[in-house]
């Protein structure tokens, strides 16, 4: 499989060049249509994961994924699309499934669900992965280094399915191989408040209180339809962090 991973500095794409070696890491700026086209016309990459990301930055959200999937259908690359729990707002009740319409409460989760859309428009065969907290990689993640700090507040009632870095960026190269298309749900099969999580890391009580009523609260997904497709197993946080 030849592999093309954006973001391949990040937290995600970092493990999944671990995992994929020779996979093709070369940067550019998502945002400039015509770099990408003309990366992808020189590394004709058989796969494209897309890992790149910025949480404050829409056009790099939004217009680089939108970029990303043209330039990839441009030279009939797989796309493996990267997005996220918070395309929802948590108030469904019950853990989404991929038929669950997002309904985002953020900025962020916004410029995901626009993302998912334009993807799917540019890239039909696209595959839209929606994960959550990834934690548990060589270094520590963001979530890590914030559950460390004192001076941080955590909410209890904002529940989320974190998944452990190696898991997700083995299961991506599994489904990478596999011909599924559209919305996948991909994170961890505990649904752990971000209050329950941060003690889990920390090995300590931490700060907490209720999340106020503009966050996304119980965005935990089922990925029971995903587990079903690959052999690597997603642990959950409590199995991992316990």
């Amino acid at each position: 499989m030849k592999l093309h991973v954006t973001g391949a500095t990040g937290y995600l794409g970092s493990e999944l060049v671990r995992l994929w070696s020779d996979a093709s890491t070369e940067r550019v700026d998502v945002r400039d249509t015509e770099s990408v086209c003309r990366l992808f016309e020189r590394v004709r990459p058989a796969v494209v994961i897309h890992a790149a990301y910025r949480q404050d930055d829409r056009e790099v959200t939004a217009d680089g994924s939108e970029n990303v999937a043209l330039a990839a259908t441009s030279v009939g690359a797989r796309l493996v699309h990267l997005s996220t729990d918070v395309v929802f707002d948590g108030r469904k009740g019950s853990p989404y499934v991929e038929e669950d319409s997002p309904s985002p409460a953020t900025e962020y989760g916004w410029a995901k669900a626009e993302a998912e859309q334009r993807v799917a428009l540019a890239h039909p065969g696209a595959l839209l992965i929606r994960t959550s907290l990834i934690y548990g990689g060589a270094e520590p993640s963001k979530h890590e280094i914030a559950a460390r700090d004192p001076a941080l507040t955590f909410f209890t009632n904002e529940i989320r399915c974190p998944v452990q870095v190696g898991d997700l960026a083995a299961s991506l190269l599994e489904l990478a191989e596999l011909d599924v298309s559209g919305p996948l749900h991909v994170a961890g099969p505990d649904a752990v408040s971000r209050a329950e999580f941060a003690e889990l890391i920390a090995g300590a009580p931490v700060r907490s209180e209720p999340a106020p009523d503009t966050r996304p609260l119980d965005c935990s997904l089922d990925s029971s339809r995903a587990q079903a497709m690959i052999r690597t197993r997603l642990r959950g946080a409590r199995e991992v962090l316990g």
